[in-house]
């Protein structure tokens, strides 16, 4: 079996959440009970529990290519047509983005495509994509 990430994160809204994950992102959703649900996040296991004062938390942020952005966040990384097909959802349904659709680090092995937005419940979603084998490229020499 392929090793499968697995997430617990913090929501305010357990309907806001649905209405993000499975409406805005087009995940799946799994189990539910009360206080919680399961999403099938681009074939990952993400739980999300209601918990409102967890949700909140601020925690700081973090320097991104000569931009800010959150440190607490989760995302996937997506192939380049896939990340464009997404950026185009987004895109269409008018979201507030983190950090706009761009191209980090250009020209460097960390190169990447990159948004980030809030799932509205305290969260923050990132989608990269970049080929796998650079993944954990580095600018250090080997």
């Amino acid at each position: 079996m392929e090793p499968l990430f697995h997430l617990s994160i913090p929501v305010d809204d357990l309907g806001r959440a649905k209405k993000f994950y499975l409406e805005t992102l087009g995940c799946k959703m799994g189990r539910e009970t009360n206080g919680r649900f399961d999403i099938n996040f681009f074939g990952h296991h993400i739980v999300a529990h209601l918990s409102p004062r967890e949700a909140q938390k601020e925690n700081g942020t973090i320097p991104s290519d000569g931009d800010i952005a959150p440190l607490r966040h989760f995302g996937v990384i997506l192939t380049i047509d896939d990340w464009k097909d997404m950026e185009q959802r987004l895109a269409d349904t008018d979201v507030d983005f983190v950090l706009s659709p761009r191209l980090s680090f250009a020209g460097k092995p960390a190169e990447q495509h990159i948004m980030m937005l809030r799932d509205g419940c305290g969260n923050v979603v990132e989608f990269k994509s970049q080929p796998r084998d650079r993944v954990f490229a580095t600018d250090r020499p080997s």
